[in-house]
């Protein structure tokens, strides 16, 4: 037997947009339209291999991974822990933005819980896609596929580590040896790399 619906909750719509394609079939531009009318846009999966253009008044808008919902002024706009964000491309989309006039301070949430993109896993994807010659997949080389492997092999980097610097430095140098050591020749810097994290850790 139903339970009546709570009064509160008649008039709450969610919508889900999923692609079946692998890519480009006009996502983007659906959740755009959309997401005008609601209060929250979410991305729940993938990485900046993501490519949606969204054309207002004449001018272009190119977002990887932030949820295009991000031009409705009114709109939450979130990143969930089934995504993998690397991070100097989504603070450079931000800059963008805010270059643009678009405002989207307090208006963009990422979840801790989300696994970073370290540039070593597009180096790995590259690599990777490389090895398989003839056979290749025509991955985007961004290093979604590589660190959704960390993060199914539980050696990954969540956002969160990123509180307790020291925990993460910790786990980054063993993630980057690890690496190093499954890809001979690859080499990382790594405290360069500790050095770009620990000053973007704030922010």
């Amino acid at each position: 037997m139903s339970q009546p619906v709570p009064p509160n909750l008649h008039n709450i719509m969610n919508t889900i947009i999923c692609g079946l394609q692998w890519g480009d079939e006009g996502k983007g531009k659906l959740v755009d339209m959309l997401s005008q009318e609601y209060d929250v846009c979410a991305r729940v999966a993938g990485g900046s291999n993501a490519g949606h253009t969204i054309v207002v008044d004449g001018k272009k808008y190119k977002f990887h991974l932030l949820p295009s919902g991000i031009l409705n002024e009114k709109a939450i706009c979130v990143i969930g822990n089934g995504v993998v964000i690397h991070l100097p491309s989504f603070l450079n989309e931000i800059d963008g933005l805010k270059q643009s006039g678009i405002d989207s301070e307090g208006r963009i949430l990422l979840s801790d819980r989300a696994h970073i993109v370290f540039d070593f896993h597009q180096q790995v994807d590259g690599v990777q896609e490389n090895k398989l010659g003839r056979n290749k997949i025509g991955t985007t080389k961004k290093g979604i596929g590589p660190a959704y492997a960390s993060k199914i092999s539980r050696n990954g980097i969540r956002i969160g580590d990123l509180k307790n610097f020291d925990f993460f430095e910790m786990r980054f140098r063993e993630l980057a040896e690890a690496t190093m050591n499954s890809y001979p020749g690859l080499e990382i810097d790594i405290d360069g790399q500790l050095a770009y994290y620990k000053s973007i850790a704030e922010r």
